[in-house]
């Protein structure tokens, strides 16, 4: 298949992903309002594996045995280590400031894609960040000391942790499928959430069970999406469409929690999506 086409693809899967993320996100953020954040991380990440239970069944668990067990268990610390701030912060923080913050991952993964994992530089995919990057810095700057208050900083510290996994799980998917890749970060982020959860731990209702469900079945779809677009494309292709993300997460925190999108988010997502835009069709022309 040619490579233009695995790109273009590897983009879509990315897109998907990005719509799944952004569900995903306003309903644990919701749980997370409702529920000790350390408990709802827990039982998000403890319903992937329940709802992948039919599929490891049917396959049988050796189709599921990892072929590097160390590199699976340094992802879901580091993933762990990410999500236990970012659950800390999600209930005081905008569901579009959580996405804005979170843009800055793409540009701590295209930096370590590139010296971990050797991949080039191309002038025009650094472009395409940096320009959804100042995009990000549009919707963010004015509200840093308004509604997340210090709580943006937490979710912000995360981001670096969840580049690193990213790389690690870029690196998994030489040798491991999609499906494998996901059903152990799920069991090493319920194993390392654990203790946390039980510190504070509190029973959920049928509803909110129900809804925890949902949660692990957005969850792992989306993160199948999310490998398989990293086994198809470079990292460095694919981190630019990510930046879409904010103009979802503002349609659905207006719907939910009727948060107004600002003029600065407005305007902020015009130059994320302009630099999505130019950077997808510059690949689909490469």
């Amino acid at each position: 298949m040619a490579k233009t086409s695995l790109r273009l693809q590897a983009m879509l899967w990315m897109l998907a992903s990005g719509v799944l993320f952004i569900l995903l996100n306003g309903l644990l953020r919701w749980l997370a309002q409702h529920m000790d954040p350390f408990v709802t991380g827990f039982l998000r990440y403890s319903a992937g594996v329940v709802v992948m239970f039919p599929f490891i069944w049917r396959a049988g668990l050796a189709a599921y045995r990892p072929h590097n067990v160390i590199g699976q268990f340094w992802r879901g610390a580091l993933h762990t280590s990410g999500l236990l701030l970012w659950f800390w912060a999600v209930p005081h923080v905008p569901l579009a400031e959580i996405t804005a913050l979170s843009f800055t991952t793409p540009l701590f993964i295209m930096l370590g894609a590139m010296v971990f994992l050797g991949e080039r530089a191309v002038a025009a995919r650094w472009v395409a960040a940096a320009i959804g990057f100042c995009g990000v810095l549009v919707v963010v700057s004015p509200q840093l000391s308004g509604a997340g208050g210090p709580y943006n900083l937490v979710m912000l510290a995360s981001a670096p942790l969840f580049a690193a996994s990213f790389l690690i799980t870029k690196a998994l998917t030489r040798r491991d499928t999609p499906h494998v890749i996901v059903v152990w970060q799920s069991l090493m982020v319920a194993l390392f959430s654990l203790p946390f959860a039980l510190w504070n731990w509190e029973w959920p209702t049928p509803v909110q069970w129900a809804l925890f469900l949902l949660a692990g079945a957005l969850g792992t779809t989306g993160h199948i999406c999310l490998t398989r677009a990293f086994a198809l494309a470079e990292m460095s292709v694919v981190q630019p469409i990510r930046f879409l993300e904010l103009v979802w997460a503002s349609v659905f925190g207006f719907l939910v929690w009727a948060e107004t999108p600002s003029q600065a988010t407005f305007l902020g997502g015009a130059i994320i999506f302009a630099s999505t835009t130019w950077i997808a069709r510059r690949e689909a022309r490469a």
